[in-house]
């Protein structure tokens, strides 16, 4: 006869059934024990796990935030490029391309590049100096657009190839679609980390809830006895994995909110002078994240927070039976 079985045929055993419902509730005694070695390591790996789903939900955003800064700035422009030929009098060309697109509804402004400024664009590929001056260099007119009733390029292109045979017109449509195809590729790429953060942090808690229950497999088993239904101590499992993934996901956010916010001084730092922090300024934006951004963190706590507090519960309810 198991020690269980000689507990149940003690004459006392009524009356400890009895009051169990009242004591039960009451909840004093934790059954999971707070301060614990494993309890300890659980909450460093959860907060770690946050840390690291809060800084890839962070860098998706700010790349999308400058992703959409990109893409407004680019479809707000478009470029007319004139190829130079024989005979031709690039100056009194341009002029007069300038002038017919100055005229055209759904256009605000036209600005002309000089054969320097169109020569300045090539010196990263061909260098500066006397080489690059008898290339023959396209004259390029960057054409602001009215956001707010936009004209129609395809019309203005094809007036542009009539009148103009040495004029084209570029909508930037390659590098917007070029962008967009990063920016998705980082943000599946994103989702997929978050989704191996997630699949971790669920298997950590199942291992945890696991080792907890062994730990306390003698008291679970009186509970069981006096009464205690599988739902009070799911509950009890719930309320202490969810205080833990609370503490660790605040505990991660934090630190993923200091990185954030050191950032740009880090890449002053890093970046090699004021020059090379522009450019990268330039290409990733200002690297600083808004008031959005942030509360991206909060939730990626609470999605923590849930994660340990269901995973813990169906996780007792299928340990318990197991066990019965």
């Amino acid at each position: 006869m198991s020690w269980i079985e000689s507990i149940r045929s003690t004459p006392w055993i009524g009356l400890l059934e009895g009051l169990a419902p009242r004591r039960l509730t009451a909840g004093a005694t934790p059954i999971v024990p707070p301060g614990s070695v494993a309890g300890r390591a659980l909450t460093v790996v959860i907060a770690i796990m946050c840390f690291l789903a809060c800084l890839t939900a962070g860098s998706v955003y700010m790349v999308n935030q400058s992703a959409s800064a990109w893409l407004d700035d680019i479809a707000s422009e478009v470029t007319v490029q004139i190829s130079p030929a024989e005979g031709t009098d690039m100056e009194k060309q341009v002029t007069l391309v300038a002038l017919y697109l100055a005229k055209q509804p759904g256009i605000r402004r036209v600005m002309p590049l000089s054969a320097d400024q169109s020569s300045e664009l090539l010196e990263p590929w061909l260098g500066s100096g006397s080489a690059i001056s008898a290339l023959p260099v396209p004259r390029l007119i960057a054409v602001e657009l009215d956001r707010r009733s936009p004209p129609d390029l395809a019309a203005i292109g094809a007036a542009l190839k009539t009148n103009f045979p040495a004029a084209a017109l570029d909508d930037h449509r390659r590098w917007q679609a070029q962008i967009q195809t990063v920016t998705r590729s980082l943000a599946l790429g994103g989702i997929a980390v978050l989704f191996l953060v997630a699949a971790a942090t669920v298997a950590t808690i199942v291992s945890a809830t696991r080792s907890a229950m062994a730990s306390n497999r003698e008291i679970i088993e009186v509970l069981h006895l006096v009464g205690a239904k599988e739902t009070f101590i799911a509950r009890e499992f719930e309320k202490h994995f969810l205080a833990v993934g609370v503490r660790a996901g605040l505990v991660g956010a934090a630190a993923a909110t200091v990185v954030f916010l050191l950032m740009p001084v880090t890449m002053r730092v890093l970046g090699g002078g004021t020059l090379a922090a522009a450019e990268v300024r330039r290409l990733v934006g200002p690297a600083i994240l808004d008031v959005p951004g942030y509360v991206l963190f909060i939730l990626v706590v609470i999605v923590v927070a849930s994660l340990c507090m269901l995973t813990t519960r169906f996780g007792v309810y299928r340990i318990l039976k197991t066990q019965q």
